[in-house]
């Protein structure tokens, strides 16, 4: 059977960027006759707030989404992530980078070779064994990055189509011993037999990364398909500081979150014309769903004050 998932990390309340994409992912799933997970990525001890667990989970009710199985969190599956890294390791296929913050930013922003924006040129790949005795003696701690070397990776996007990058040598594991997104993303993935990942397309870029980082851990990644994302009125990607842009919010203003379904369901373009959004069951919204229905490009809010009924501006169906 397949399957979906939506996997936020629970740092703050869902805004409309994060419910609209998590209403698509639910949509593909089950307009395929397929399962649909939630995941919880809590690995950032920095970020992440205990009191957003439950509260995700709420909005994701409200608007109607409901998922098969238990929630899962990334922070009770370190088991697995240790497991990966030491496979990698076995395999010869990451080495230890001693550089500290500055200096990879300083590495990014150099002549790379091709690289992606903000790739790691490979600084520590060939380090002696003397050079990095020298760091720890420092007190330096090292991450543990890809051997890729610039390996290019293609991939057909169900949404985007043909994708290809190169792809850079990205950590795997934080220098305080913290998986990093892209390792425990792809082990979450398999080992939970997601069969297709719907998410925004500020994430296109890195998925190179976890189709590589898939194959060097001998697992077969899933199919991708990135979708635009919401953007504020002065079109940068959604967030708070754009006002009124949580369901919390939005009931504030008088939206109900079936109201606030409805807007995200017109925005899809799965509402007709004559039809009121909030009046349509979620069943008709699943039978109506197909990838060519979706606009192709970002979802602009008009205004703040537009936020409050989850009000947008459509561009380029």
């Amino acid at each position: 059977m397949p399957s979906g998932r939506f996997a936020p990390t629970p740092s703050g309340d869902l805004h409309l960027g994060n419910l609209r994409t998590a209403l698509v992912a639910w949509l593909r799933a089950r307009s395929l006759g397929g399962a649909f997970l939630v995941r919880l990525e809590d690995l950032d001890r920095g970020s992440v707030r205990p009191w957003f667990y439950g509260r995700q989970l709420d909005q994701l009710r409200a608007i109607g989404i409901d998922w098969d199985g238990p929630v899962l969190r990334q922070s009770e599956r370190l088991d697995l992530y240790r497991a990966a890294i030491a496979t990698l390791t076995e395999g010869g296929h990451i080495y230890p980078c001693y550089c500290t913050r500055r200096e990879v930013l300083e590495a990014a922003v150099a002549p790379n070779g091709g690289l992606p924006p903000g790739g790691y040129p490979g600084t520590c790949r060939t380090l002696t064994s003397r050079q990095r005795a020298a760091f720890e003696a420092e007190g330096r701690r090292p991450a543990l990055r890809v051997r890729a070397a610039g390996t290019r990776i293609g991939f057909d996007d169900r949404f985007c189509g043909w994708f290809d990058g190169t792809v850079d040598d990205f950590v795997v594991q934080r220098n305080d011993g913290t998986p990093a997104y892209n390792l425990a993303v792809v082990v979450d993935d398999v080992d939970q037999a997601v069969h297709e990942v719907v998410r925004g397309d500020d994430l296109l870029d890195s998925t190179p990364r976890q189709i590589h980082l898939a194959r060097l851990l001998g697992l077969e990644p899933p199919e991708y398909a990135h979708i635009p994302l919401v953007l504020g009125p002065d079109g940068s990607r959604l967030a708070k500081r754009h006002g009124a842009v949580t369901l919390d919010d939005l009931q504030t203003l008088g939206a109900s979150p079936a109201a606030v379904r409805g807007r995200l369901a017109e925005s899809l373009g799965l509402v007709e014309p004559g039809e009121v959004g909030h009046d349509l069951d979620l069943d008709v919204l699943v039978r109506r769903f197909t990838f060519p229905r979706l606009p192709r490009r970002p979802l602009v809010l008009r205004s703040v004050a537009h936020a409050g009924q989850a009000s947008s501006d459509r561009q380029g169906e």
